[in-house]
C-alpha cells in the first residue's frame, strides 16, 4: 500500500546580524533605509536577522568611537556570537578607513571565527573568488578617496567663510555669545549651548555675551597684566568667588590661559591652527597656515592688551641656554644675597623655579652652579613643592582630555573632587617614591576618606619623583584603611588595579563600562 507524504519541511533560516552605520551626507545612507535593505535581502536569502549594531551618526575613518563595531567584533571573538552571517549595506558602512587593509582585517577577524561578511547592495558575491577580493579591494579603495576629497572640499568651504567673518563651529567660549544670521546678514535669535543652525544659508558670527561675564574676562586680563598673577593663580580666585566657565565647571589654569590667548576676545576670525584631517593626527599648524579674518567680531579685549600678554606669555615660554638661566639666577642670588623658589617665581624676566628644576635635575642642583648654599636641606620641601605642582597639572590634563573626548568632567571649588560623566567621583593622588636604608622602593597612598570618593587614582612617582611610574585604580569599596603602602611588588589584587598610562579613564569617560576597562 502506497502512502503520500507531506511536502518536505523548509530548511531553518540561517541566523544573521546586521551592521549599520549611519552617514551625514547621504539620506540614502540612513540607518532605517540600510536596514529595510537588508531585511530584504536576507528574505530572499533564507536568513533571519536576529540582533543589530548600529552607530549613529559615527564617522567611519577610524573604529574609535565606532562602538557598535567593535562590540561586534568582540562578540566574533569571544564566541558569544549567536549568528553565522553578518551584514551590512556597502563596503562603505563597514567603514571608509584610509588604509584598505585595516577594512580587510576587521572582515578577516569575522571569517576567521567563521562568520561570513555579506553586502547587501554591492553587484559581487563575496565569496572569496579573485573576482570578489579585487572588486572589493578597489571598493574600499574608492570609499577612502571619498573621505579624502570631500575632507579637501569641506575644508576649502570653510576657510572661504572665515576669510568672510563667520564661525565655523565649536562653542563660543567664556563671556562670547553665537548669535545666529540669516542670508541677508541680518541677526536672527542667539544659538543657546547645543543649538545648530537649521538652514544651509544661515551664518554664525560671534557677540559679546552678558556684562558679567565680559567684565569677568577684563579682570582676568587686568590681574594678569597688572598683579602678575598666573593662570593658576587667577582661576583659584575665580573659584573662590565662586564664579563658574561657560560650561558651568570650576576654572583652571587651561580655560584661564584659553581666554588669554585666543584671539577671539579681540575679534579675530582664526582658523585650522590645529588639524584633525581624516581622524589621523592632531597636528599644531605654524601661524602661515591659519586662516584668518581680523576685526570680524566685535572686541570685548583692547588690542593693545592682548598683545601685551601675548608678550609676557611668549617670553616666559622663550628657550634659554644653561648659560642664560644660570647668569640670571646669578644676578638674582647677588641681588638678593639668597635664593627661593619663591623669589624666582615672583621675579619678572626669569624663567620658573619648576623650568630651572627641570633643566638641572633640581633647584637644589641649579643652586650650587651659581654658588648658593642653603642653611638648612631644602630637598623634602623642593619635592613637595614639585608634587603639588604635578598633581595640579596632572588634573588639568585629566579635565582637559575628558572635555576633548566628548566626556563631562566637574571639580569642586573646595574639595578638589572630580565628578565624571555626573556618574561617579573620583580623586587624584600623587604617592611620593621613598628609598629605604636597604635601597627599596616604597610609596605611602592617603586616601580622602572624608570626601569619600568612589573610586581613588593614586600616581605611583618614579625614583626621582620627577615623572609618574604608574597608576593605580581603587575603588572605595575594596579599600578597608585610610592609607595604603605600595612596595615595587604588590599583591595580585593590587596588581590587578595597576595601569601604565590613563587611558583607562579615559575610556570610562567615554562611558565605556566600568567593568570592561578595570578587572574587579
Amino acid at each position: 500500500m502506497k502512502t503520500t507524504s507531506g511536502p518536505e519541511p523548509s530548511p531553518p533560516l540561517r541566523r544573521a546580524a546586521e551592521y549599520v552605520r549611519m552617514s551625514t551626507e547621504h539620506q540614502k545612507y540612513s540607518t532605517e533605509n540600510q536596514s529595510d535593505a537588508i531585511l530584504a535581502y536576507a528574505a530572499s536569502q533564507g536568513m533571519e536577522i536576529v540582533q543589530t549594531y548600529a552607530d549613529a551618526g559615527k564617522s567611519g575613518l577610524r573604529i574609535e568611537g565606532r562602538e557598535a563595531l567593535q562590540r561586534l567584533i568582540r562578540d566574533v571573538e569571544e564566541g558569544t556570537a549567536d549568528f553565522d552571517v553578518i551584514l551590512a549595506y556597502d563596503v562603505s558602512r563597514w567603514g571608509r578607513f584610509q588604509d584598505a587593509e585595516e577594512s580587510a582585517y576587521y572582515e578577516y577577524i569575522c571569517r576567521r571565527a567563521g562568520k561570513q561578511v555579506q553586502y547587501c547592495a554591492e553587484q559581487f558575491e563575496n565569496d572569496g573568488s579573485p573576482v570578489a577580493t579585487i572588486v572589493k579591494g578597489v571598493k574600499r579603495a574608492m570609499a577612502g578617496e571619498y573621505s579624502r576629497e570631500l575632507s579637501t572640499k569641506v575644508f576649502a568651504g570653510q576657510c572661504r567663510l572665515i576669510e568672510m567673518g563667520y564661525r565655523q563651529g565649536g562653542a563660543a567660549g567664556y563671556g562670547l555669545r553665537r548669535v545666529l544670521l540669516d542670508e541677508q546678514g541680518q541677526p536672527k535669535a542667539e544659538l543657546r549651548r547645543g543649538e545648530h543652525k537649521s538652514l544651509q544659508t544661515d551664518r554664525v558670527i560671534l557677540a559679546p555675551g552678558p556684562a558679567e561675564e565680559v567684565e569677568t574676562v577684563r579682570w582676568i586680563y587686568a590681574r594678569f597684566l597688572k598683579q602678575r598673577k598666573s593662570e593658576s593663580e587667577i582661576a583659584a580666585e575665580l573659584n573662590e568667588r565662586g564664579i563658574l566657565t561657560d560650561l558651568d565647571r570650576a576654572w583652571t589654569r587651561a580655560t584661564v590661559h584659553q581666554i588669554l590667548t585666543n584671539e577671539k576676545y579681540i575679534g579675530n576670525n582664526v582658523y585650522n591652527r590645529r588639524s584633525f584631517k581624516l581622524k589621523r593626527k592632531h597636528v599644531a599648524n605654524e601661524p602661515q597656515m591659519w586662516i584668518r579674518a581680523d576685526g570680524a567680531f566685535d572686541a570685548i579685549v583692547e588690542q593693545k592688551q592682548f598683545h601685551k600678554v601675548q608678550g609676557i606669555i611668549e617670553e616666559r615660554n622663550r628657550r634659554y641656554s644653561d648659560d642664560e638661566m644660570l647668569a640670571r639666577l646669578n644676578k638674582l642670588f647677588q641681588r638678593h644675597g639668597y635664593i627661593s623658589g619663591l623669589v624666582i617665581d615672583e621675579t619678572d624676566g626669569l624663567p620658573s623655579s619648576g623650568a630651572y628644576a627641570h633643566r638641572f635635575g633640581s633647584l637644589l642642583r641649579a643652586y650650587e652652579l651659581v654658588g648658593f648654599k642653603p642653611d638648612r636641606d631644602y630637598r623634602y620641601i623642593e619635592i613637595n613643592r614639585l608634587l603639588r605642582a604635578f598633581h595640579a597639572s596632572a588634573v588639568d590634563h585629566v579635565m582637559d582630555e575628558i572635555n576633548r573626548l566628548g566626556g563631562t568632567i566637574t571639580r569642586h571649588a573646595a574639595t578638589g573632587l572630580l565628578t565624571l560623566n555626573e556618574e561617579f567621583s573620583a580623586s587624584i593622588i600623587v604617592a611620593r617614591c621613598r628609598q629605604t636604608n636597604a635601597g627599596t622602593l616604597r610609596w605611602k597612598v592617603r586616601f580622602d576618606t572624608g570626601l569619600a570618593p568612589d573610586i581613588t587614582i593614586a600616581i605611583r612617582m618614579d625614583r626621582s619623583n620627577e615623572a609618574a611610574l604608574d597608576y593605580y585604580l581603587l575603588p572605595q569599596i575594596e579599600m578597608r584603611t585610610n592609607r595604603l603602602g605600595l612596595t615595587e611588588e604588590n599583591g595580585l589584587m593590587l596588581d590587578a588595579f595597576r595601569f601604565d598610562t590613563l587611558d583607562f579613564l579615559f575610556d570610562m569617560a567615554r562611558r565605556v563600562p566600568v567593568s570592561e576597562v578595570a578587572p574587579w
